[in-house]
């Protein structure tokens, strides 16, 4: 398959918040040590690719959290 030509380079999603979670991805960016570390030598492809795993892995981490039903209501029944 031909990889397609991008005109500008693909930034890097850190958002400065360098810590690691309980599964070892970055809580920033989501991206896991070695997609951090080698980062410079991906090419435009494989960085698109590692982009989109990160939204998979943020969307996973956010139907997880939200998936969990709250203890306590937040306005007791009147019945």
């Amino acid at each position: 398959m031909a990889e397609q030509l991008e005109f500008f380079p693909v930034p890097s999603p850190c958002r400065g918040i360098c810590q690691s979670d309980e599964r070892g991805y970055c809580r920033g960016c989501m991206r896991s040590r070695e997609e951090r570390f080698h980062w410079q030598t991906l090419s435009d492809a494989q960085k698109q690719e590692v982009i989109r795993l990160c939204r998979q892995r943020m969307l996973r981490k956010l139907r997880a959290t939200k998936a969990v039903p709250p203890e306590d209501p937040e306005q007791p029944s009147l019945f």
